[in-house]
């Protein structure tokens, strides 16, 4: 008789849902979540991780999948390590389940491209962190990977496989993300301009990565987007996301992976101009340390026995101990956050 081999039909490749692949963060300080409603055609599908700024758990529209904390239950949760975690979204870090992590600001809204048509941010996030980037080599016409783009001449065969893509950033229309300094100079400005591209920031280079509109690949950089402490006990997150970026850029980079920047955009409704006259003196110190900050991640090297992002991340914080502490003694208590992180 025939084997049994040659009678079975062959397997089906099964694709996983969007919905399985990828967790949404929400870090609030509201009463009501009724702005997800604007949100409800791309989020429904999605599971929520909700995660309070306060005691109490505001109401979320019915018909979400979510689950909610609040700081009691973070100090539960977590004990004596609870300390390390000022910046909501590292706790929703800390509880994700699946491979992706989109994180998405309680300020923004959905973005409509120059036709008209609402952007879904998932689907493009999930798409520039399930193709690969070109962190070694900067190509001209953009994303390669993307329908209708390529390699330009020059591009070394070698490297055209690329490498794992580790960070996607989107990006933002209307209000810009300025530091408050610029948005009391610039109190009117707005963004309107959409760029159809998307990015991979060279390796070696760094940038200011916004938490607005930010997905990642857990698995491969999770232990490196920790979101670090609030200074003096202030409750301005500004200065957390931009630490997350410079770190993870550096253990990314170090493990050869690659953060695209670029599509997909979202609409920031946030209020600048009433907003940066009160953030200024939360923001004043960490605009001067950025300019001691950014020359250390820019020069840092990691050793190569450290070939995880755990690994790495435990290392580069040795390292914030050992050159940042004389800045100022509080990179030394966030030398230990990371290390609890």
């Amino acid at each position: 008789g025939r084997a049994l081999c040659c009678e079975m039909a062959p397997a089906k490749k099964v694709h996983p849902r969007p919905q399985d692949l990828i967790d949404v963060v929400v870090a609030t300080s509201r009463s009501s979540l009724d702005f997800l409603e604007s949100w409800r055609q791309f989020l429904q599908p999605f599971h929520l991780i909700i995660v309070v700024d306060g005691d109490a758990k505001p109401s979320v529209p019915a018909g979400f999948d979510y689950e909610i904390y609040s700081r009691n239950d973070v100090n539960r949760i977590l004990g004596d390590k609870a300390w390390c975690i000022t910046a909501c979204q590292s706790f929703g870090v800390l509880v994700s389940k699946r491979p992706y992590v989109y994180i998405l600001d309680e300020h923004c809204a959905v973005a409509k491209d120059p036709k008209g048509k609402e952007i879904n941010p998932l689907e493009q996030h999930l798409t520039n962190l399930t193709s690969p980037a070109t962190p070694f080599f900067f190509n001209t016409l953009y994303d390669p990977y993307r329908e209708g783009a390529d390699f330009v001449r020059g591009y070394p065969f070698s490297l055209r496989e690329g490498a794992a893509t580790a960070v996607s950033h989107g990006l933002w229309l209307n209000v810009p993300d300025y530091d408050a300094a610029t948005s009391m100079v610039k109190p009117l400005e707005r963004n309107s301009r959409y760029v159809d591209s998307v990015l991979t920031v060279p390796r070696n280079a760094l940038y200011s990565m916004s938490g607005l509109n930010l997905a990642f690949n857990r698995e491969l950089i999770g232990p490196a987007m920790y979101f670090g402490l609030n200074l003096d006990g202030s409750t301005s997150g500004r200065v957390d996301e931009i630490w997350a970026g410079w770190c993870s850029k550096v253990v990314a980079d170090h493990l050869g992976y690659g953060h695209k920047t670029g599509l997909p955009y979202v609409w920031n409704g946030g209020k600048a101009s009433t907003k940066a006259l009160a953030s200024m003196p939360k923001e004043a110190k960490s605009m001067q340390w950025q300019e001691q900050l950014v020359p250390f991640f820019s020069s840092v090297k990691l050793s190569a026995d450290n070939n995880t992002a755990d690994k790495a991340y435990l290392e580069l914080a040795d390292k914030v101990r050992q050159a940042l502490s004389p800045v100022d003694p509080f990179f030394s208590r966030l030398a230990d956050a990371m290390v609890t992180w």
